[in-house]
C-alpha cells in the first residue's frame, strides 16, 4: 500500500488534518528509514506537532460524520 493520506489526530487542539501528499512528497517519503522520520518534516509545512498526534496512513480516503447514530452531510 502506497500511502497516499495522512490523517493526523492532534489531542492538543481537537483538531484532524488530512493531508493529500504530492507524487513528490511521496516519493521523498521513500528517502527515510520509517514514515515517522519523514513524517517530521512536514510538520511546519502543514501546521502540526507530531509529538502531540496520532497518525495513519490510507492509499484510499471515505469521510463519514455521524450525529445521534445517524450519518449526516458533512457542513
Amino acid at each position: 500500500m502506497e500511502p497516499k493520506y495522512v490523517l493526523i489526530l492532534d489531542y492538543c487542539c481537537g483538531a484532524l488534518n488530512i493531508i493529500e501528499l504530492t507524487e513528490k512528497e511521496i516519493n521523498e517519503s521513500y528517502n527515510y528509514e520509517d514514515f515517522e522520520s519523514f513524517l517530521e518534516t512536514l510538520e511546519e509545512k502543514y501546521g502540526f506537532r507530531l509529538k502531540d498526534c496520532n497518525w495513519m496512513t490510507t492509499e484510499s480516503l471515505s469521510i463519514y460524520r455521524y450525529k445521534d447514530g445517524k450519518e449526516v452531510a458533512n457542513v
